[in-house]
């Protein structure tokens, strides 16, 4: 049976690993950027990175960081499937806007059964994906493929739009008047140089193709999943348990 972890303990595994995935610039979390993260005094955060410290789940060390240990990011990788399945019910189920459901998962996700996150997972039809666009992790999981920044795309790459939640809500509206939502499928038609604005080719709920400027500002904000010139994702959503004994 897994070590029970307080909803402080669990949300700070996910911290550490949206702080250190392959996306960002450090191997390792600093305690400040992780109190910052889930707006805490660096006294608690500092109380609970070490209770998660002497149950194996990360390694602390001074003027370096936080970094998960194997069982920390299982562990993490736990919660933020639980977290995009509960967004996924809020946002298919009750009509949230996926930047809504981001803020409200956290409220009563951690006070869930396993059972009823199972049943949620099956009566949304095992969802690949997040509202934002994000993969969800399968049950044995141990890490998640990078996603790129749109920016780092180049003229002919073709890619599925991802937002985080914690893009700014004016810049969500912005994007969403483009067309750019989570889920769409773009193509980079141009790429000006010296971080110049991307021409990108956005394709509707239709079919249809609409180009559109984006500048390298917001464009470093949106992550994507890479489509390869024979139409697959270039990493593989993963599938359920049931679907892989099949």
């Amino acid at each position: 049976m897994d070590t029970y972890l307080s909803k402080s303990e669990r949300e700070t595994l996910k911290a550490v690993w949206r702080l250190t995935a392959p996306t960002e610039a450090h191997s390792a979390a600093r305690t400040g950027d992780l109190a910052a993260s889930l707006r805490v005094a660096p006294a608690t955060m500092t109380a609970t990175v070490k209770r998660l410290a002497e149950g194996g789940f990360v390694h602390h060390t001074p003027y370096r960081g936080v970094e998960l240990t194997e069982a920390g990011r299982r562990r993490a990788m736990g919660v933020v499937r639980r977290h995009r399945i509960v967004e996924r019910f809020l946002a298919d189920m009750l009509g949230y806007s996926w930047s809504e459901a981001d803020s409200l998962a956290p409220v009563f996700e951690h006070e869930l059964p396993q059972e009823v996150e199972d049943r949620l997972f099956v009566a949304l039809d095992r969802p690949a994906t997040c509202p934002h666009g994000f993969p969800i992790p399968d049950t044995d999981s141990p890490a998640l493929p990078a996603m790129p920044q749109l920016y780092s795309l180049e003229p002919g790459d073709r890619a599925v739009v991802a937002l985080p939640g914690t893009t700014d809500a004016a810049v969500a509206s912005f994007l969403e008047e483009l067309g750019l939502r989570p889920g769409v499928e773009i193509e980079v038609r141009e790429k000006h140089p010296f971080d110049g604005p991307l021409v990108l080719r956005v394709v509707d709920t239709a079919g249809a193709g609409h180009d559109r400027t984006l500048g390298d500002k917001v464009a470093r904000q949106i992550l994507v999943r890479r489509i390869t010139p024979t139409g697959e994702s270039e990493h593989p959503l993963p599938v359920s348990g049931k679907e892989q004994s099949a």
